[in-house]
C-alpha cells in the first residue's frame, strides 16, 4: 500500500492568498472542482453496470440467470472491498490523480470486455473481468467524499451532495441510450461495453484538469473557516487535524456505533436498488411482456427519475431536519416500500403503471442511497471521511448488491420472480428499522469567530 501512497501523495498546503482575492478564487474553484467530481463519477457510471444490460442477449446465447448472476456479483464482491480499502488509501492521497486513474482502468477493463471476443464466451473470464472492473470502481466514491467534505461545510452539504448525487443517475442513466447509439454505429450489442469506455477516458482527462486538493493546497483557507460553520463539538479542531491510519480505523470508525447502524441499513438498501434494477430489463421482458428497447427505456427512466429525489432529501435533510439525514431517508424508504409492492403485484398487460411504480422506486431510493454515505461523512473528521464512506459502502455492496447481483438470479431460477420480490419487501423493512436508530445524529453548529 505504501507505493500507492507515494503515486498519489496530496498536495501540500501552500502559502495563503492575499485576503481580497480568497473570496473570488474559493467560488471559482468550488464550482471547478465540483464540476470535476460530478462529471468524473458520472463517467464511472457509463462503466460500471453494463453487464446488466447485456444479460437478455448473453441469455440468449445459452447462460443461465444464476450464472450471470454470479458474474454480476463480482462487480459488487470487488466494489466493497475495494471502496473499504481505497477509502483508507484516499485519505492519504491526492483525489485529483485517483479519481482518474480508477476511471481510466475501468473504462480499459471495458474495452477489453466488448472488444475480446473469448472473454463472453466464458463465466470464469467474465467474472474475473467483472471482478477487476469492481475493484478499479472503488477508487471513485472515496476522494469524491474526501472533495466534498473539504469544500463544502457542513451545513450546505446536504444540497450539495445531493447535486453531486445526481453524477450517479446520469452516468447510469447514460449507459442505456449509449447501448442503442452504439448499435446502430457498431452493430454489435458488445457495444455496450466499449463505446461508453470509450467517452470514460475522455472524461478522465477532465477530471485532471479540473479537481484539486484542498483549499489549503492552492492558498485558501479551510472550508470551516471560510464560511464560520463548524462540525458539532469540534472545539478541540478534530475536524482539520491529520490523523494517522490507526486513529481513523479505532478512534473514529470502528468504534462508532452510528456508523455500523447506517453501514447496516446500506445492506438493505442497496439490496432494493440494484434488486430492481440489475433485473429490470429481464424482469420487465420476460413477466410483463416489454420489448427489448422497451426495458431498455424503462431502465433509463428509473435512473433518472432518482434526480428530483435526491434534490428533494438534500433539501430535506438541510431544512427541514437540521443536518440530520436520517429522518428523510426513513420517509423515502417507507416510499419504496410502497412502490415496490405495486410493481410487484400490478398485472402484467399494464405497462403505465409497471413503468410509473419503476419510476417512483427510482425517485425515493436515491435519496436513502445518497444520505447514508452523506451521513458516513457527517460522523467523523474531514481526515477519516473516506475510510467512513468506504466502511458503508463496504457493507451495502459486499453484502447488498453482490447478493441482489448473485443470489437474485437463482432465486428466481429455482422460486420465480414472486421469490425476489419478497426479499425486496424484507430489505425495505430492515432498512427502516436500522435508518431509525440514528434519527438524531448529524448536527452542525455555528461558531462565532
Amino acid at each position: 500500500m505504501n507505493w500507492l501512497l507515494t503515486l498519489f501523495k496530496p498536495a501540500p498546503h501552500i502559502e495563503r492568498l492575499p485576503a481580497d482575492k480568497i473570496d473570488s478564487t474559493y467560488r471559482r474553484l468550488r464550482l471547478q472542482v465540483f464540476l470535476g467530481i460530478f462529471i468524473g463519477y458520472a463517467g464511472y457510471y457509463l462503466v460500471r453496470k453494463n453487464f446488466s444490460l447485456a444479460i437478455p442477449d448473453l441469455v440468449r446465447e445459452g447462460f443461465s440467470k444464476g450464472e450471470l448472476g454470479l458474474v454480476l456479483s463480482a462487480i459488487s464482491i470487488a466494489y466493497g472491498i475495494s471502496k473499504f480499502l481505497m477509502g483508507i488509501v484516499s485519505d492519504r492521497s491526492n483525489p485529483r490523480y485517483f479519481l482518474a486513474t480508477g476511471l481510466i482502468l475501468s473504462a480499459l477493463i471495458n474495452m477489453a470486455f466488448g472488444l475480446i471476443p473469448a472473454i463472453t464466451s466464458s463465466i470464469t473470464v467474465m467474472f474475473v473481468l467483472m471482478f477487476l472492473n469492481g475493484w478499479a470502481q472503488g477508487m471513485g466514491w472515496p476522494p469524491s467524499g474526501k472533495t466534498v467534505v473539504h469544500w463544502f461545510s457542513i451545513s450546505e452539504r446536504g444540497t450539495k451532495m445531493s447535486l453531486w448525487n445526481i453524477a450517479h443517475n446520469i452516468g447510469g442513466g447514460l449507459v442505456a441510450p449509449l447501448m442503442t447509439l452504439g448499435i446502430a454505429i457498431f452493430a454489435t450489442w458488445k457495444s455496450v461495453f466499449f463505446f461508453p469506455a470509450m467517452i470514460a477516458l475522455v472524461i478522465a482527462l477532465f477530471i485532471l484538469l479540473t479537481v484539486r486538493d484542498t483549499p489549503q493546497s492552492v492558498g485558501l483557507p479551510p472550508i470551516e473557516e471560510y464560511k464560520n460553520d463548524y462540525p458539532q463539538g469540534s472545539e478541540n479542531e478534530d475536524y482539520d487535524k491529520d490523523l494517522t491510519t490507526k486513529e481513523i480505523l479505532f478512534k473514529y470508525v470502528l468504534n462508532n456505533k452510528f456508523l455500523w447502524y447506517i453501514a447496516l441499513a446500506n445492506i438493505f438498501v442497496y439490496f432494493v436498488r440494484y434488486g430492481v434494477i440489475d433485473w429490470a430489463p429481464t424482469y420487465l421482458t420476460e413477466a410483463k411482456g416489454f420489448s427489448p428497447e422497451g426495458s431498455r427505456w424503462a431502465y433509463f427512466l428509473y435512473e433518472y427519475a432518482g434526480i428530483p429525489g435526491m434534490l428533494l432529501s438534500g433539501w430535506m435533510s438541510d431544512k427541514l431536519f437540521k443536518g440530520r439525514r436520517a429522518p428523510a431517508s426513513v420517509i423515502f424508504m417507507a416510499g419504496v416500500l410502497i412502490a415496490v409492492l405495486i410493481y410487484w403485484l400490478n398485472p402484467a398487460g399494464n405497462p403505465l403503471l409497471d413503468n410509473i411504480a419503476l419510476v417512483a422506486i427510482g425517485f425515493l431510493i436515491y435519496g436513502p442511497v445518497m444520505m447514508i454515505g452523506l451521513h458516513a461523512l457527517d460522523l467523523v473528521p474531514k481526515k477519516a471521511a473516506g475510510t467512513a464512506a468506504g466502511l458503508t459502502g463496504f457493507f451495502g455492496y459486499l453484502f447488498g448488491t453482490a447478493f441482489a447481483s448473485a443470489i437474485v438470479g437463482y432465486v428466481v431460477d429455482g422460486f420465480g420472480w414472486d421469490g425476489m420480490f419478497t426479499l425486496l419487501v424484507v430489505s425495505c423493512v430492515l432498512a427502516i428499522l436500522f435508518l431509525a436508530l440514528t434519527w438524531n445524529t448529524g448536527k452542525s453548529e455555528q461558531k462565532t469567530v
